[in-house]
């Protein structure tokens, strides 16, 4: 299986290392792993062969070989690739609302680790890869949904759309954070997320262009 680090993860740990939270950040990270082996046992018991893992500032990201069977296989306007995929995709924040419980029964802290936080650290991953803005998890979940429901074209018009509303919606919102808080973390977070958005639009265009293309040589 292929390893893949975003050197960007080394800008994180240097600022976070300055800022004297590299501990938090260890930690969170350390349940973002956990969150990926959610991702990981889903693709495997769903028959999915592992071929890549991405190391990203925010975490892990693992990529799946695709077999070509599920494309052929309809449900509803999709296929079973994409019922497939938003089983994966809903894994990962299982296992951590799953952590949320197990740390909520400790009767002590773990580790030296207080119980309060690692409930509040599994709670954040969960929840914060559940924003609709792809290629989060809540991003997939979403565009596969769609797919199911509404057919692929479409699927990346409201999905592209959804993404940017919320990552403008979230920016307003950890603005006041930053206010407040005055946590540089949420800057690198929020900009990260900013740069991911970005990247998507681009290929979001690209398709576009593709699908007009189609269209007109009908």
């Amino acid at each position: 299986m292929q390893i893949k680090i975003n050197l960007r993860i080394f800008i994180f740990i240097i600022i976070f290392c300055l800022t004297r939270q590299i501990e938090i950040y260890g930690i969170l990270m350390l349940f973002a792993f956990f969150h990926e082996l959610g991702h990981l046992f889903t693709g495997l018991f769903l028959g999915f062969k592992p071929y890549s893992l991405g190391i990203n500032p925010l975490g892990l990201s693992i990529n799946f070989e695709i077999n070509a069977r599920d494309y052929n296989k309809k449900v509803i306007k999709g296929n079973m690739l994409a019922l497939k995929k938003l089983i994966i995709a809903l894994g990962g924040p299982f296992v951590n609302f799953v952590l949320v419980i197990f740390f909520l029964m400790l009767d002590q802290d773990l580790l030296g680790v207080s119980k309060e936080f690692l409930v509040y650290a599994n709670i954040l991953i969960g929840l914060f890869n559940l924003i609709p803005i792809y290629p989060l998890d809540g991003g997939r979940i979403l565009k596969n949904v769609l797919h199911i429901l509404t057919g692929l074209e479409s699927t990346y018009s409201y999905t592209n759309l959804i993404s940017n509303i919320s990552i403008i919606i979230l920016t307003m919102f950890s603005s006041i954070c930053i206010l407040y808080l005055k946590n540089i973390a949420v800057v690198l977070i929020v900009g990260y997320l900013w740069y991911l958005v970005i990247n998507e639009n681009k290929l979001y265009n690209q398709r576009m262009k593709i699908y007009e293309i189609i269209k007109e040589t009908m």
